[in-house]
């Protein structure tokens, strides 16, 4: 033990350049790695808590907005149309359930909303629509119901927050996982830095390494000097890149994001831990397995 410790503090000043740039490059990839995974578990709760809220709402045709193509001209829709909306609706194994809401009771609670604001006199009750507010069983499977009803006798439009919630989920996970890609280039960048160092640590070792073979030393024995300098470069790099990402959770999430818009659910510091803990293990996977490799292929041990 004494001899891979000696033998691997010698490694580290002779290659101190190298380290170092591993080091950089362990601490750059592996953060980013980190923000990867935080940005998904955040999308992640963003589309529990987003789309376990959103409701399908059934407009129906009313005299004074004829913009359907479903609608009777002139007339609102008619009661045996409702009863038929309704009941397409409640046999629909996706629904959880199904509220009416009257023409009246929309404009009560819309004068309720804007009763301190000029929109309020911008709608009257003729304007108004009667309407079925559907919560789903499962939220992401609204299609089906809306295919089933859009082409129904008295169903003016049918408004569905994914047309809105899905472009923004598709862009946040092209952020997240384009993150994670450039942080995987990174990290490749940084295994060919430690296979580099290893070839080179080998190279000038090379005498050493024959007299140690003659006299019969174990492969373990050889190998454990570059597999501590490896090890003890990704380490330092997962330090680094843990300490970022646990400020940057503290001062771009808990301390800004958390207080200002607290609506959301946000990732706190059990989604960091467990980021961090990746780092950790992926910094040990990357500067093991590229060691291994190195070493037996230049070291024939």
């Amino acid at each position: 033990m004494r001899h891979a410790l000696s033998e691997t503090l010698s490694g580290l000043r002779r290659n101190l350049g190298i380290t170092l740039a591993v080091i950089m490059t362990m601490w750059v990839s592996l953060s980013l790695f980190g923000a990867g995974l935080i940005a998904a578990q955040q999308v992640n709760l963003l589309k529990d808590e987003w789309y376990d809220k959103i409701e399908v709402t059934v407009y129906l045709c009313t005299a004074k907005l004829q913009t359907g193509g479903n609608c009777d001209p002139g007339q609102d829709a008619t009661q045996e149309q409702k009863d038929r909306i309704q009941e397409a609706i409640e046999r629909n194994p996706e629904v959880e359930f199904v509220i009416y809401e009257s023409k009246d009771e929309a404009y009560a609670q819309f004068l309720d909303v804007f009763k301190d604001s000029p929109i309020a006199d911008s709608l009257t009750l003729e304007e108004m629509q009667d309407s079925f507010r559907v919560k789903l069983v499962d939220p992401q499977k609204y299609q089906g119901l809306v295919s089933q009803v859009q082409l129904m006798r008295g169903v003016q439009k049918i408004q569905d927050l994914h047309q809105i919630l899905d472009p923004v989920f598709k862009w946040l996970a092209a952020l997240q996982w384009g993150t994670i890609a450039l942080s995987i280039l990174l990290l490749l960048a940084a295994a060919l830095q430690i296979s580099t160092t290893i070839r080179m640590a080998t190279f000038t070792r090379g005498r050493e390494i024959g007299i140690m073979r003659l006299v019969g030393a174990s492969n373990f024995y050889i190998m454990g000097p570059f597999l501590l300098e490896s090890l003890i470069a990704a380490m330092v790099g997962a330090v680094f890149a843990s300490v970022t990402l646990v400020f940057g959770v503290w001062f771009v999430i808990i301390q800004n994001a958390q207080q200002s818009l607290e609506a959301f659910r946000w990732v706190g510091w059990t989604e960091t831990w467990i980021s961090v803990a990746s780092i950790f293990v992926v910094a040990i996977v990357l500067s093991i397995i590229p060691t291994i490799i190195s070493a037996r292929r230049y070291l024939r041990v």
